[in-house]
């Protein structure tokens, strides 16, 4: 039954680093609400829908969204007031019409992401059931496996540690609230064993991980170790990287940042595989040049021992995704809405992946919000595993206590048993 959006309303919030982020809220006749709000990234693929800010630097040094927020009062409410709630393709795609551009630069990807969430929630909320519920098509049998960024590199005072997350995975139990308990363990843990490394106590990076405390990332990878043999859970934990190798990718000579040298993607490929026979890896994400197809390729017929995933390489875009099943590059990639700039262009990403026996972990941006649609759909799509990020700070925690939620309230739901899919 049609249910007519009746009110669509805009203004600027901040997400939890405190940067202006576009909230929208659609109302619809039956009395449904939905609200949504864009989370931006610190690690930026080039190739990701564009986020519309205003640039006055007197205005939250240039961050503020009210050029966003105008689209959607003058622009994009007009066009969907009046449409079925239910027919989320149809009010994504008049957006999509509106802008008229590949990476949405006009009407900006955050003011149509935001909308498009409200929408998604809106005929969510007029069914009165969870939105997983409702990616579902009924109820949920398992949650996913949250991967949890424990140690994030970066630039630092003395060193840049040019991989930029390093995370735990806790596995080997069938319970969420077990898999959140293992990985809080483990993050205490290794407090001090950096503590004692160091010296003193470790710093809180940007991403709310603990600062790496080396440029070398088996330095990093080995006290982790030592945190997971200090609790209960020896055995039933490995690890993932996300390497963000844009960041530090040099174009001009090819060559990426590794322990302060710069080294070709055949030595980067060569190194990771070294560290993959040391330590179990359920991952490794971005670890070469959003534009390295060659290098991808070269990658996944190597490291056998992990899958390999494309983020800024996929960006969630239904075409990178075709050819990176084409080439065989990845064996899967991260699914972040926000990439794209519609729920449905984003599932059609999810639809072609899961299609072609890839894997897409869903993952929330640095620049999150405590209700992230992320969280419904890693539930609703029951995908193996999901990026949280550090057991620390409220959107994040939330994150966690999401799924908790889910699967207490699910007759039955277990966590996914991601040992199938494991390389090692």
């Amino acid at each position: 039954m049609a249910d007519k959006i009746v009110s669509v309303t805009a203004q600027q919030i901040i997400d939890c680093k405190c940067r202006p982020a576009v909230e929208v809220e659609i109302r619809t006749e039956s009395g449904a609400v939905g609200r949504g709000a864009a989370p931006t990234g610190t690690s930026v693929g080039m190739h990701e829908a564009f986020v519309l800010r205003d640039g006055d630097c007197s205005s939250y040094r240039g961050l503020s969204v009210h050029k966003a927020v105008d689209a959607v009062a003058k622009v994009i409410a007009p066009a969907i007031i009046g449409l079925d709630v239910n027919d989320q393709r149809t009010i994504d795609q008049v957006m999509i019409n509106l802008d008229g551009t590949a990476d949405k630069h006009v009407l900006g990807g955050n003011a149509i992401y935001s909308t498009s969430i409200a929408a998604f929630r809106a005929a969510a909320d007029a069914k009165r059931i969870p939105l997983y519920n409702h990616i579902a098509g009924g109820a949920i049998g398992t949650v996913p496996v949250p991967c949890f960024n424990v140690v994030n590199g970066g630039k630092y005072s003395d060193f840049t540690q040019s991989f930029n997350e390093f995370l735990i995975v806790p596995y080997k139990t069938a319970s969420i609230d077990h898999a959140v308990e293992m990985a809080v363990d483990v993050f205490l843990a290794l407090n001090d064993v950096l503590t004692e490394y160091l010296g003193h106590k470790p710093a809180v990076a940007s991403s709310y991980g603990y600062a790496a405390p080396s440029d070398d990332p088996e330095v990093v990878l080995r006290l982790m170790r030592q945190a997971i043999e200090r609790t209960p859970h020896r055995g039933a934990i490995a690890f993932a990287l996300d390497c963000a190798s844009s960041e530090f990718h040099d174009k001009a000579t090819g060559t990426y940042l590794l322990k302060g040298q710069r080294v070709t993607a055949a030595e980067l490929i060569d190194y990771t595989r070294q560290l993959t026979e040391q330590f179990d890896f359920v991952f490794i994400e971005d670890l070469l040049d959003e534009n390295d197809w060659d290098g991808y390729q070269r990658a996944k017929r190597e490291l056998v021992r992990t899958l390999i995933l494309g983020d800024d390489l996929t960006v969630t875009n239904l075409g990178f995704l075709q050819k990176a099943y084409d080439l065989q590059a990845v064996d899967g990639f991260i699914l972040k809405p926000n990439q794209v700039g519609t729920i449905s262009e984003a599932l059609d990403a999810y639809r072609f992946a899961a299609q072609h026996g890839m894997i897409a972990v869903p993952s929330g941006r640095s620049g999150g919000v405590v209700d992230d649609v992320v969280m419904d759909l890693s539930v609703g799509l029951q995908v193996p595993f999901q990026k949280n990020g550090a057991p620390r700070s409220g959107e994040r925690i939330e994150k966690l206590n999401f799924l908790m939620r889910a699967s207490a309230r699910s007759e039955g739901c277990r966590l996914y048993d991601i040992q199938p899919l494991l390389r090692f």
